[in-house]
């Protein structure tokens, strides 16, 4: 929400500010209650911390941020009963409250940050600095312009981050890890160790004899659930689209005509320049440098040399018209003849000289070639303008309760059948069921419905609607025994093989702790003993899952275990252990101290940031609330 917060976390303590920040999105509804904290009043601010308002402006862009954010994530735009049941309203609004309670916080303690403070964190910024790390005016403008912040904003913004982290650093700077914590990281993280092991196989666990009646019965009974049937739904959907409404042949010849004469620019490329600029102090400068360059005395480089403007600096880059971020550089630079230099210009950085090296003309599509092309989009855009008055006479029809299916046949539209289908579109038989427009929104709208129900049509994705009749339900239900009896029998010997190899595994880890080796088991058995050395825990290596290496590493050296490995198991001895020696100081104690430094800090910040919500007392307007974020609950 805050670009500049983005720099300000670049710095450790900074990094912590974000993390909490973040971490307590709902903090205020765990501290103070659902009531206290969506309380309404009578300000016309969405809430106030103390005396620090949040205003439905901030509310509401943050919102749509956050909102963006989230249907990027899952590709797919969600509905505001979604948003909400995600919670993105109340995290956003957690989130404004949590930094206007920061901001309070130090206002009250007279924490102050100077002009020329924020000014060096400007300057100080990668993102606003050329190559040589100085700072470029033109590049911060272009930075604010494309994030889509203003000077002031931005000026307002990193004043406040900067004494937000003046506070933290003066909460939880300067934390000390305890070394018996980094000892035991250390060696946690470090221990390596080897084992032998024997894999028994499904058949190891010797002949299953075919269960009994009693034997399927209880394990059904048992295991009821994994035979459930879900529910299944029937339905009949009405789906409108431009898509499907557009119609290419009745747009005229002469409106493509009018388009492609009105949008050239969209079917070939732009004049593209390259462009050489000189900045200088004032126009009279400026004037004087370009007279002994037109008069043949200098050059546009000498010039610029004298200037102490690098080549790099130099040129602006080979650009398009729009792409020049100061009008008036771009009306002069595209009305000079190439090697020419302009007058001087008064930019928005100042009073600049122009050359022109480089001319790429721009290039234009024949008609005949884009015309389908303008057709479709046309052919689009008044499907789509049309798609909404088609929604109003679907919904009158329906308002007299007439069907979906008779409403499709009068209007000749597709009328899409589900005979059935579950939560997660899938029919009896498995498979998914085709033909259903956002799959998971429109379900999870189906399955709140009922038969008969007035349901109000979802927005698509496409930019159309989707009605839907539910005409049958079948509630899910526990599968009879004589249904499923095949997948029961599978299920019990699965079991079976998995409790024999268990019981057997045991056995022999039992052989192995009382000074039976491994290759008298394996002779045994008639399996191979294999080893494995290095082993890091948590981590898989070779037929050993991070299950069965966690097993080994929480058996004592030298002791025997075994542990599940799929339909088979593993039986072990643990050979060995490694670790190194502990070296307080070194590069992975410091690395170690630092990553906890920061986990200890981020929770001293959190409690701390936390208290000073519950201090400053939180009230929100909850009218004002819904109508920034433009939803009703």
């Amino acid at each position: 929400m805050l670009q500049n917060m983005r720099n300000a976390s670049q710095h450790w303590l900074g990094k912590i500010v974000m993390t909490v920040v973040f971490t307590l999105l709902i903090a205020g509804v765990a501290i103070f209650g659902v009531e206290e904290f969506f309380r309404g009043g009578s300000s016309t601010a969405v809430a106030t911390v103390g005396k620090t308002p949040i205003s439905a402006e901030a509310v509401r862009t943050a919102y749509q941020n956050q909102l963006q954010r989230y249907q990027a994530q899952l590709r797919r735009n969600l509905t505001p009963d979604q948003a909400r049941a995600l919670g993105l309203d109340r995290q956003v609004l957690s989130q404004l409250v949590t930094e206007a309670s920061l901001d309070q916080k130090t206002r009250d303690l007279g924490l102050a940050v100077s002009d020329a403070a924020v000014l060096r964190a400007i300057h100080d910024e990668k993102s606003f600095q050329n190559q040589d790390g100085k700072f470029e005016p033109q590049l911060f403008y272009q930075t604010l312009q494309r994030a889509g912040l203003n000077e002031a904003n931005f000026v307002r913004e990193q004043r406040a981050v900067i004494a937000r982290l003046q506070l933290a650093e003066a909460v939880a700077s300067e934390l000390k890890v305890p070394l018996s914590l980094r000892e035991a990281v250390h060696r946690y993280a470090t221990e390596r160790r080897s084992a032998a092991y024997l894999m028994l196989i499904p058949a190891s666990a010797g002949e299953v004899p075919a269960p009994t009646e009693e034997d399927l019965q209880t394990y059904y009974d048992g295991n009821k659930g994994a035979y459930r049937a879900p529910e299944y739904r029937s339905m009949n959907l009405l789906v409108i689209s431009p898509e499907a409404l557009a119609k290419p042949d009745a747009v005229s010849e002469e409106a493509v005509r009018k388009a492609y004469d009105g949008q050239k620019d969209r079917f070939g490329t732009a004049e593209r320049r390259t462009i050489q600029q000189i900045v200088f102090p004032d126009e009279a400068a400026a004037e004087a440098a370009r007279k002994p360059i037109e008069g043949g005395e200098k050059s546009f480089e000498a010039v610029a040399s004298e200037r102490g403007t690098s080549d790099k600096d130099l040129s602006l880059g080979t650009l398009t018209k729009a792409e020049l971020f100061d009008p008036a550089v771009a009306e002069a630079a595209f009305a000079l003849q190439q090697g020419a230099v302009s007058q001087p210009v008064k930019g928005r950085f100042g009073i600049v000289l122009l050359r022109v090296t480089g001319i790429e003309p721009g290039t234009l599509k024949p008609f005949a070639e884009v015309a389908p092309e303008i057709r479709q989009t046309l052919a689009l855009q008044r499907a789509r303008d049309s798609v909404d008055s088609l929604h109003d006479a679907i919904e009158d029809q329906r308002a007299g309760a007439k069907p979906l299916a008779e409403i499709a046949k009068e209007r000749g539209l597709a009328l899409v059948t589900i005979p059935a289908v579950d939560s997660l579109g899938k029919d009896p038989q498995g498979k998914t069921v085709e033909g259903i427009p956002d799959t998971d929104a429109t379900l999870a709208a189906a399955f709140r419905s009922d038969i008969g129900g007035d349901n109000e049509p979802l927005r698509t994705k496409a930019g159309g609607y989707v009605w839907y009749d539910i005409t049958r339900i079948d509630p899910a239900h526990d599968k009879p025994l004589s249904e499923v009896r095949d997948a029961v029998v599978a299920g019990w010997k699965s079991a079976e093989v998995a409790r024999r190899l268990a019981t057997k595994g045991r056995e022999l880890s039992e052989r192995l702790d009382k000074g039976e080796t491994l290759e008298a088991l394996a002779q045994d058995t008639g399996l191979t003993v294999q080893s494995a050395d290095d082993l890091v825990r948590n981590q898989p290596k070779g037929d050993l899952t991070a299950d069965i290496v966690s097993r080994i590493f929480a058996t004592p050296v030298g002791k025997a275990g075994s542990a599940a490995s799929g339909d088979g198991r593993a039986v072990f001895k643990v050979t060995g252990a490694t670790m190194p020696a502990f070296v307080a100081g070194s590069p992975s104690d410091k690395t170690i101290e630092s990553n906890f430094r920061t986990a200890l800090a981020d929770d001293v910040l959190g409690e701390y940031i936390a208290e000073v919500q519950k201090s400053a007392g939180v009230s929100v307007n909850q009218a004002a609330f819904r109508r920034a974020i433009g939803g009703e609950y």
